[in-house]
């Protein structure tokens, strides 16, 4: 066997090894225990009450990963799904007027940043995410009161490449 390739196999399986060790939401099983989740992702950024006496556990990558899972428990504290929820489909449910920032962090967990501008009294809560591979930015306005007011959307620019001169 050449080097090089003896190289790239020792390379993959050293990956494949670290990565067997780490607990990726999306792999998770349903009926696998709270504990064993908690022990293998570390605390959630946030657990949230579930009717008839579930658990969510939101696991927040924000500032700046682009994901934001609901690991949904039941009330044995088995896991019953997991749902990646920081996508355009779950900021367009946001209901303007109805909605409150209560309801925006048990939904997505803290923003990547908050912001103000002059035309809008109130915070503006900025969260990362991807849309179909593009980095993009929802920025969910939210007025005095607690009340979400609009949702906008812009392209994350750091990921817009100049072109070379």
């Amino acid at each position: 066997m050449s080097l090089p390739r003896l190289q790239t196999l020792l390379t993959a399986s050293l990956l494949a090894v670290g990565l067997a060790g780490c607990m990726v939401p999306q792999w998770q099983k349903p009926g696998m225990p709270q504990a064993e989740v908690e022990k293998g992702m570390g605390k959630p950024t946030l657990v949230v009450a579930l009717p008839e006496g579930g658990q969510r556990l939101v696991y927040s990558q924000q500032p700046a990963g682009q994901q934001v899972y609901h690991m949904d428990f039941d009330a044995q504290r088995k896991l019953v799904r997991v749902e990646q929820v920081l996508d355009t489909a779950h900021f367009f449910a946001l209901r303007n007027g109805v909605d409150t920032r209560d309801d925006v962090y048990r939904m997505f967990g803290p923003p990547a940043m908050v912001e103000g501008v002059y035309s809008f009294k109130g915070d503006i809560w900025t969260y990362r995410f991807l849309d179909n591979t593009f980095g993009r930015r929802a920025h969910v306005h939210i007025d005095p009161q607690g009340v979400v007011q609009k949702v906008m959307f812009t392209d994350e620019s750091m990921y817009l490449r100049e072109p070379h001169r």
